[in-house]
């Protein structure tokens, strides 16, 4: 294997080794003799082999073994600092530029066993199914159109409306009236020729109206507006096929996202089981039946459709890459309007007898 240098820059300090990768941090290590700086120097000259990087530092008057000089590598490793070097790109000069600020995102993440390539080849191969392509779907749309997802399945039953404007961008004034999905997939294949696009025309009303959809996905994003059971229908045909869900929306002053993973958190199902019933005579009954019926007009606008659709769809890359782990994993966060979007994390009630995860397939390792 080559190895190669990150981004980095560094300054010698008496006996000490200053050196920055991210800016938000600045690593120091002790450095008396210079070996460190100069192994540094070697590979920010050119990728090399252990063995490589052992014979320039001997030729510098270094005494070091090629042992040596692994040891010095797997530290900066773990430091984050170096990384493949064939794994940098895809090996393709357009794909590398269509998605360079990607991998190098990506890049923050690599090490010498996981690289910024394979997780942008993951995302090429990956399907998203996308609920709703309205309000913040719109914007998840978007988003992984952005990150290079490599298909979609988009479902809506709905059509353009020029209220629909404060809000969802994929869409023009030539386009009030038509299918909202089918303007969408239009707009991801111009985007991007490369991603595969199916507009899926349906109202979904049980578990059983998304079952064929699932064929296939790795992930499922967003939300359907309408019944108040619709995310639990999502979210019991998602965790009986293992796929995963990021749902978000937002009410009247708050922005809540969340997202289940079938057999590792608790689902959505899960956290219902110990709400009060919505038919007995108590302050939490009532609150219940009042939160069903209230039907506001919705207050959402731009700047919190796309707040809502961007931390969406940056779940569903964690899931995606496994760059790190869900962080909404069986939780609800709520960012606040009230208090300039302050998060709160709530864990879902979890519920050993749930009949919808008992369903879900043995989970297997993250990729």
């Amino acid at each position: 294997m080559r190895i190669t240098l990150k981004e980095c820059v560094w300054e010698t300090i008496g006996d000490a080794l200053v050196v920055v990768f991210d800016p938000r941090e600045a690593i120091t290590l002790d450095d008396p003799g210079g070996m460190v700086a100069a192994l540094l120097g070697e590979l920010a000259r050119t990728p090399q082999t252990v063995d490589e990087l052992s014979h320039a530092l001997r030729g510098q008057g270094f005494e070091v073994s090629e042992a040596d000089v692994a040891t010095g590598v797997q530290g900066l490793d773990q430091l984050g600092l170096v990384e493949a070097a064939e794994e940098r790109g895809l090996g393709d000069a357009a794909a590398d530029e269509r998605h360079f600020s990607t991998l190098t995102f990506f890049g923050s993440y690599a090490d010498l066993q996981r690289s910024r390539a394979e997780y942008m080849r993951r995302l090429r191969r990956s399907h998203a199914l996308v609920l709703g392509v309205g309000g913040g779907g719109s914007s998840v749309v978007q988003c992984l159109a952005g990150l290079g997802v490599g298909e979609m399945t988009l479902l809506d039953s709905d059509v353009v409306e020029s209220r629909n404007f404060a809000r969802q961008f994929l869409y023009r004034n030539e386009d009030l009236g038509r299918s909202k999905v089918v303007r969408a997939a239009e707009w991801v294949q111009q985007y991007d020729p490369a991603i595969t696009v199916h507009p899926v025309e349906r109202r979904v009303s049980t578990p059983d109206d998304l079952v064929d959809l699932l064929e296939g996905v790795d992930i499922v994003v967003g939300g359907l507006d309408g019944d108040p059971d619709a995310n639990l229908w999502i979210n019991e045909a998602a965790v009986s096929r293992g796929v995963p869900y990021v749902l978000g929306g937002v009410s009247r002053t708050m922005l809540v996202y969340s997202s289940v993973d079938p057999g590792r958190s608790p689902c959505l199902a899960c956290d219902q089981f110990d709400v009060p019933d919505h038919e007995e005579e108590s302050v939490a009954g009532a609150s219940i039946r009042l939160a069903v019926r209230h039907r506001p007009s919705n207050p959402l606008i731009a700047p919190i459709a796309m707040q809502v659709g961007s931390l969406i769809a940056y779940e569903a890359l964690r899931y995606l890459t496994g760059f790190e782990p869900p962080r909404a994993a069986g939780r609800r966060v709520v960012l606040d309007l009230r208090t300039g979007l302050t998060a709160e994390w709530h864990r879902f009630t979890e519920n050993p007898d749930c009949t919808v995860c008992v369903r879900a397939p043995r989970p297997v390792s993250a990729p």
